[in-house]
């Protein structure tokens, strides 16, 4: 096994690989995925073509579907502790680093983007901690997605006049569930035959930061590998069939929504955003247009897709 393929190999069984969020189709897909039973395009990936032929077909749909119901986000109690300057360094393909995105466009947090070559990671030879999400916050280094989202959400509700709210054992539970159980149907599903592992890798290599020799190095031999990967995290984590595993994780997360909006009553809570920002990076990919289509969690992200909105991502000119 090469180098680039033990470095993609390692990040799969670390969790940290998959496909990656398209953010131009954010409200026709919104639509897309508010119906769990509807009927997935001809190619998951909702390449241009398709998304401005349905931006056509689909237009007075959305406009009357977001017309019924407009849900608020939850504003920061301390924006004063707003941060000013946020560095994210991160694989696109990264459901960790797609669960930071999720809170930082929730909160409206401006931040650039720094795509890290997995395969070098130069970009983060300065850091003793050598995997991503990395966020610099005014200065301050933070690591792994959990930590991250906890130190924000810290800080930017830190008003010592408003006295803290409890523990929420709940919303606690279901962040656990995310890291320790859905991020593990991830690999599996979208690795689940050499045509997945291919279109997946597709998109990787179209949106990473790889060389010309990289890319095809990257999606042939990375695709092969991935796809042996998957099977061998199938005996770990005891999955017999991929499919019913994500659907039933899928099931499972509305179940715990209990006829609620959000897990977190009338407006996310950050096992919403978790949640959510996993999923986000498999969405286009075959894998997600099954799960919609074949559980009832449409409803839930389509919610989730509106009221998180528009990325905060600063684009730097170059």
């Amino acid at each position: 096994m090469n180098r680039a393929t033990y470095t993609l190999a390692s990040l799969a069984l670390s969790g940290r690989h998959s496909a990656a969020v398209l953010r131009p189709t954010h409200l026709l897909t919104s639509r897309f995925f508010s119906s769990s039973r509807s009927q997935s395009p001809s190619s998951p990936w909702l390449r241009p073509a398709i998304g401005v032929a349905g931006g056509i077909i689909f237009a007075a749909g959305v406009a009357s579907y977001y017309g019924e119901q407009v849900y608020a986000k939850e504003l920061p109690r301390s924006p004063e502790y707003m941060p000013k300057e946020v560095v994210l360094y991160q694989y696109e393909a990264c459901p960790f680093c797609n669960k930071v995105k999720a809170f930082l466009d929730y909160y409206d947090v401006p931040y650039q983007i720094v795509e890290v070559n997995p395969l070098s990671r130069k970009e983060i030879k300065w850091s003793d901690y050598k995997k991503v999400p990395i966020l610099m916050v005014d200065g301050e280094q933070m690591n792994d997605s959990s930590v991250i989202i906890d130190k924000l959400h810290s800080m930017m509700n830190s008003d010592s006049s408003v006295k803290e709210v409890p523990d929420n054992d709940e919303e606690k539970q279901w962040r656990c569930w995310v890291d320790n159980h859905l991020v593990h149907m991830l690999s599996p599903n979208i690795y689940r035959n050499t045509s997945e592992a291919l279109e997946s890798f597709e998109y990787i290599t179209s949106n990473g930061n790889f060389g010309f020799t990289e890319k095809i190095t990257v999606k042939y031999a990375g695709a092969a590998a991935m796809y042996f990967v998957s099977k061998n995290l199938k005996k770990k984590y005891n999955i017999t069939d991929e499919r019913a595993a994500l659907y039933e994780a899928a099931e499972q997360w509305v179940e715990a929504l209990n006829g609620r909006e959000f897990l977190g009553g009338t407006k996310p809570n950050l096992a919403d955003l978790a949640v959510f920002g996993v999923l986000r990076p498999i969405r286009y990919l075959k894998s997600g247009a099954d799960m919609v289509e074949n559980t009832q969690i449409g409803d839930w992200y389509a919610r989730m897709e509106s009221v998180v909105g528009k990325s905060s991502r600063i684009m730097i000119q170059e």
